[in-house]
């Protein structure tokens, strides 16, 4: 397997998308000349041409409904949105056409469109650009919600999620573009609807996500100083979410701790603790613990910045709170 950066990696499962299938494009901001603000669109121009690869205006809301229209055509786009925090823009397109067609002409069309969207805090772009929405667009029924923590991930979900006759929003967190990890050079897919235990241990359960995923292993290695065996799960998709994996794992380990960096109230992490609740609830011995992002705008300043999500320090106390709960 070669190593390769997480923005690298999308950028293969991308080429080899368009390589294998001729209806495959690519459109959004700055994507064609440019090589997307990441670069993950980097080098698609030059090989597939200005027809299928495509800078668009500064106007989501165009250029995600011309996305959604080429699905019904049987084409395959994959719309980069520069950051997820302009998917407001495009809402009515995403959530009122792609998300409603394939029911509302009962299964006669396909909308095999990806949403492409980085996300997430850490960098300092201020309360505009640095939400995380993924709640969201797993809330609307219709769409599919992805979201890759590694560069293997990143490359089988994309192709996944290309594939796939539905409309997928594919979230990036920005912190994990320059990470690095093996990747095969060849076809694969990691499956919608599949997490991963990236950890496993039978103390605790830590349910996450994204970069949350990574803080939640290096919380995971200091509690393994102390024989704190904990069990981390990896997501990866959103919705559908793998129920399975999680209720195994809180079977065996008896408590769950869920690590999210969205806004606590009303996240992902509220319906992950409903499932175990109505689902596993005889088989905690503690309450579950959520470690979330605060209910507040992100601040610009780095330090308060800092303080807005969780870190790693957040997640060790967390599992001693349902370890050493009176």
């Amino acid at each position: 397997m070669a190593k390769m950066k997480f923005w690298q990696a999308l950028n293969q499962a991308l080429k080899m998308e368009m390589e294998r299938d001729e209806n495959v494009f690519v459109l959004g901001e700055d994507v064609a000349l440019y090589g997307g603000t990441f670069k993950v669109t980097e080098g698609l121009v030059e090989k597939y041409g200005t027809m299928r690869v495509l800078d668009t205006p500064i106007a989501e809301n165009s250029y995600v409904g011309l996305a959604v229209g080429a699905a019904l055509t049987g084409l395959r786009p994959v719309a980069e949105v520069m950051s997820i925090d302009f998917a407001s823009l495009a809402m009515d397109q995403i959530v009122s056409s792609a998300a409603k067609m394939r029911y509302m002409f009962g299964g006669g069309c396909k909308i095999p469109l990806v949403i492409r969207a980085p996300e997430g805090t850490g960098t300092q772009k201020g309360a505009q650009h640095s939400q995380c929405l993924e709640a969201w667009f797993a809330h609307v029924p219709g769409l599919k919600v992805v979201i890759p923590s590694t560069p293997y991930e990143a490359k089988g979900l994309l192709l996944a999620s290309i594939r796939d006759d539905n409309p997928v929003v594919f979230i990036e967190h920005e912190k994990l573009y320059n990470i690095s990890g093996e990747v095969p050079e060849d076809d694969y897919t990691v499956p919608i609807g599949s997490a991963d235990i990236k950890q496993k241990g039978d103390s605790v359960t830590v349910i996450t996500y994204a970069y949350m995923t990574h803080l939640s292993l290096e919380a995971a290695g200091e509690l393994s100083k102390e024989g704190i065996n904990a069990e981390v799960i990896d997501l990866r998709s959103l919705k559908p979410i793998d129920e399975e994996t999680i209720l195994a794992s809180v079977e065996k380990t008896n408590r769950a701790v869920i690590v999210e960096e969205d806004p606590l109230t009303l996240g992902i992490g509220a319906e992950i603790s409903a499932i175990i609740a109505e689902k596993a609830f005889f088989n905690l011995d503690a309450p579950i613990i959520r470690v979330a992002g605060k209910d507040i705008p992100i601040p610009y300043s780095k330090e308060l910045e800092k303080m807005s999500v969780p870190n790693t320090r957040d997640i060790i106390d967390a599992v001693y709170k349902t370890l050493y709960m009176d």
